[in-house]
């Protein structure tokens, strides 16, 4: 009976052990279920039936059975914060079940394109501060059955939902910010604001364009390097829309208008702002054709989305060129400002010294004869043989002042000279050459008359 005791006892204590060791990894584990940045990051969880359907699930990065497939995507808000907090966020939602290598190849800066622990991962992210709009960065791990997504801020057009009335299916009227909202619109019928229609302006496809629910994971992951690039173009878009305006606003503006450019520096942070999307574009231009590759080499991606990545690669060439476009405009504009600022500042500095050509004798003048010494000419006043004193000083500043503007015209009156001279003589050689012609017409003439050439 003491030795079943003893025997239980001693179970009792392993079990207890076992316990004690196993709380704290439960703690662990439950410490990570809890969000330590709740709210910071927004995140989106498909699920599709490979049919053309989806549905909305639960973030438990499960991946998919059979024919269904799961999309994750995260969104890192944009913000003035550094790198090594977006990989807070992404390991405060991903990090279990991804491990801390899968979280760093999403958020690092820089091309890349690879297999990490078995499955597909590339981004395409470019460094520069986060709040920046031409700060594009897109990460994504694909596996057989499932997708994760990562990017900085939204991507339009990236996500699904129910489609339900359109704004462009009717012909709505424009309504102007200043419309208040409580108020009742004269007409049927629905009303874009004008904001919405200038985003509209930008995009490259309409609200209703060609943006099926993908069936497999390889149509997914041309969506969303698809909608990738039509995020890229619609910033292209803007820019063009924005230089077009400067220099509509650059014809019609005057003096205060072109100042006011130069002192913004709009023109160089326009130029830094398109080196970052250039940047973002050859990155993409290094990663993608990589992709093709390991993407072509699954049995699982589809031939026809492998034509579709190839598009993708020309589509990245052909924005590379037209972003190099822009920038040749904009350093054409810079440089046509630059010119206007020097001739400005020319023109202050031509009347400049055009104030002290007039200044300058008078103050030689003026230090001469005001020095308090005897002896100087004209300074005693008080003989009668001197009382114009003051005016002959003033007769001599006058005459200096004709010299001095003299010396400055001379040179005009020189050229004026020369074109005439040479004018002249145009005129001169072209009335010799008008006598010649006739005089050889006149003797051709004659010589036809004559009934022979003469030799």
């Amino acid at each position: 009976m003491g030795l079943d005791q003893e025997d239980q006892s001693g179970e009792a204590e392993e079990m207890d052990t076992e316990t004690s060791r196993e709380s704290p990894l439960r703690e662990i584990r439950a410490n990570r279920t809890r969000t330590r940045f709740p709210g910071a990051v927004r995140q989106k969880a498909y699920r599709f039936d490979g049919l053309g359907n989806f549905y909305n699930k639960e973030w438990d990065l499960k991946e998919g059975i059979g024919e269904e497939f799961c999309w994750y995507h995260v969104e890192i808000p944009r913000g003035n914060h550094k790198l090594s907090l977006s990989a807070q966020y992404l390991i405060d939602v991903l990090c279990p079940p991804l491990k801390l290598q899968d979280i760093l190849s999403l958020v690092s800066n820089g091309p890349f394109c690879g297999h990490v622990d078995g499955a597909l991962v590339f981004r395409v992210n470019s460094p520069g501060p986060a709040h920046s709009d031409f700060t594009i960065r897109i990460a994504a791990r694909v596996t057989e059955n499932s997708v994760i997504t990562v990017s900085l801020g939204r991507v339009p057009r990236m996500g699904f939902s129910p489609t339900g009335q359109s704004l462009l299916s009717e012909i709505p009227s424009v309504g102007s910010p200043s419309v208040v909202r409580g108020q009742a619109n004269d007409g049927d019928g629905i009303v874009i604001l004008e904001h919405v229609l200038e985003f509209f302006l930008t995009m490259n496809h309409s609200e209703e364009a060609d943006n099926p629910v993908p069936k497999t994971v390889s149509n997914l992951l041309v969506h969303v390097l698809d909608t990738h690039m039509d995020h890229l173009q619609d910033i292209v878009t803007k820019l063009e829309m924005d230089l077009d305006s400067v220099e509509l606003d650059l014809d019609k503006g005057g003096f205060a208008l072109k100042k006011q450019m130069m002192d913004d520096r709009r023109f160089p942070k326009m130029h830094i702002n398109l080196q970052r999307l250039l940047q973002v574009i050859a990155h993409g231009e290094q990663v993608f054709p990589r992709v093709k590759e390991k993407c072509a080499t699954k049995s699982w991606f589809a031939n026809e989305d492998i034509v579709a990545l190839e598009e993708l690669i020309g589509r990245v060439r052909r924005l590379k060129e037209n972003v190099g476009f822009i920038a040749t405009r904009v350093t054409a504009i810079q440089t046509g400002l630059d010119s206007w600022q020097a001739e400005q500042i020319n023109k202050k500095l031509y009347y400049l010294s055009f104030l002290s050509i007039i200044f300058l004798p008078l103050s030689i003048v003026t230090g001469v004869f005001g020095m308090n010494v005897g002896g100087v000419p004209w300074t005693g006043q008080n003989n009668p043989v001197l009382k114009d004193g003051f005016r002959n000083v003033m007769l001599i500043c006058v005459a200096m002042l004709l010299f001095v503007l003299l010396c400055f015209i001379f040179p005009a009156i020189y050229v004026r000279l020369t074109s005439w001279r040479k004018r002249m003589a145009l005129k001169r050689s072209w009335s010799l050459n008008k006598r010649s012609i006739i005089r050889r017409n006149l003797e051709g003439r004659s010589q036809e008359r004559s009934g022979y050439l003469r030799l």
